[in-house]
């Protein structure tokens, strides 16, 4: 194998490495915020959290539900190797998420509290590029 080729195997392992711990940072971080929206009263969720008070209790628990299933979704079909394209949409949907966050927050007069979900915007949009183009991580054959 020539040098130039090792360098590459090298950088391409790396960055499978990187994204997966990007993933998995992710994952965990979705599914525990969206847990507790799914599990908390809205009213003790409000405490902490103004925005939950501009929205119905479905929709707060519907958020944590599209939180919990997309943390699911950047993880597991790319372990699996069983439809790993859809960790792709998986990232796509919550980045799409952040957004509504994000400009939730600014809207209701907390800009500040926009920059996590615009942290985690971009980390998705990473995770949805690197998937798709950069470390594509290939389906399981059948045998």
């Amino acid at each position: 194998m020539s040098e130039s080729a090792t360098t590459q195997v090298r950088s391409g392992k790396v960055e499978n490495y990187g994204l997966w711990g990007v993933q998995v940072l992710v994952a965990l971080a979705f599914f525990a915020t969206g847990l507790l929206k799914i599990i908390k009263a809205p009213e003790e969720l409000a405490v902490a959290q103004a925005w939950v008070s501009h929205f119905a209790p479905w929709m707060v628990r519907a958020i944590g539900g599209l939180e919990v299933l997309g943390a699911i979704g950047l993880v597991v079909p790319s372990a699996s190797r069983i439809m790993p394209r859809l960790t792709v949409f998986a990232a796509i949907g919550l980045a799409v998420l952040m957004i509504g966050a994000g400009a939730t927050h600014v809207m209701i007069g907390e800009p500040v509290l926009a920059t996590a979900p615009a942290v985690l915007t971009v980390l998705c949009g990473l995770i949805a590029w690197g998937r798709s183009r950069g470390a594509v991580i290939a389906p399981k054959t059948a045998s």
